[in-house]
């Protein structure tokens, strides 16, 4: 019967060329090496070298099984050292789910210094999953998921990566950032005459919505939606409304820091990101998803 120890003597032999040489790199007596290879040919019925050869000249049918063993034999040892890496924590899968637009804007620069720390996580992003993340996270479909709604659930565990302070953006000379309206910040009645520019996801998980306006009962005058950031802060120059953004993506935004900008409410509208991970998995303790949550709150958390 073919086995794994015979590729590696049929590779080592084409490599050494002959019997001694071959047997000292296989850490065996050359009757040993004689005798396996012997049992080898007597088992496939078939002569594998000509043994008065210098060096030694495979026959057909050794070629034959040469080629599957400089096939095999790398497979193998691929194989091996991913193992070792998995039993490491060096290599794995990292799927992330991700439930906010803006996240993207901070989540793709991270990814070139992490691929070059952990060369053998396989790392994906999934589209925007909507109410679907955690819910593939529950799945073991996906690995992490960035959230700003935690869930009580003894399956997930959710560790809170960054807070920040949504603004609204307004257009120049807007109403609302006169002279005639002196106030610092806003209040919810402020924005009843307001089209609300957004992104096309329900309002329940929009902070302006759930925390600033639905309390007390309140819309604005009209919604408009688009995907895309620049999109919307386009739309808020040319006066078509408003927009509410996190503070720190505004920041970024060169082109449109000529946009006023005020604080929804006395203290500010603020929001908090999770990392989600599934409790059973013990996702949350593998070396690379553990640092690439680390890598998230030292670079937002600042």
């Amino acid at each position: 019967m073919l086995e794994i120890k015979h590729l590696k003597t049929l590779d080592a032999l084409a490599k050494h060329g002959n019997l001694v040489k071959t047997a000292d790199a296989l850490f065996m007596t050359q009757s040993a090496l004689s005798h396996q290879i012997k049992q080898l040919e007597d088992s496939v019925e078939l002569k594998l070298f000509e043994r008065k050869s210098q060096p030694l000249q495979f026959t057909p049918a050794g070629k034959l099984l040469l080629q599957l063993a400089q096939q095999v034999l790398p497979q193998i040892h691929h194989t091996e050292n991913q193992l070792k890496r998995l039993a490491a924590g060096e290599q794995g899968r990292l799927k992330i789910g991700v439930e906010c637009h803006t996240c993207f804007e901070w989540l793709l620069p991270l990814l070139r210094p992490y691929q070059a720390q952990w060369p053998n996580v396989d790392v994906d992003i999934a589209g925007r999953l909507s109410n679907l993340a955690l819910p593939s996270l529950l799945k073991h479909e996906l690995d992490l998921v960035i959230t700003s709604d935690p869930l009580e659930s003894e399956d997930l565990k959710f560790e809170p990566l960054f807070s920040y302070e949504i603004q609204l953006v307004l257009p120049p000379n807007h109403p609302l950032n006169t002279a005639t309206h002196n106030q610092a910040w806003l209040q919810p009645q402020d924005l009843q005459h307001e089209t609300l520019i957004c992104y096309p996801v329900n309002e329940d998980k929009l902070d302006i919505f759930r925390q600033f306006l639905t309390p007390h009962n309140l819309r604005p005058k009209a919604t408009e939606h688009t995907d895309m950031t620049l999109m919307m802060l386009h739309r808020v120059e040319s006066g078509r409304g408003v927009c509410a953004l996190p503070k720190w993506l505004l920041d970024t935004q060169d082109d449109f820091k000529h946009l006023p900008r005020k604080r929804l409410g006395q203290h500010g509208l603020w929001s908090t990101l999770y990392a989600a991970t599934h409790s059973a998995d013990n996702a949350q303790h593998a070396p690379y998803i553990h640092d690439f949550i680390d890598r998230i709150k030292q670079t937002m958390g600042n």
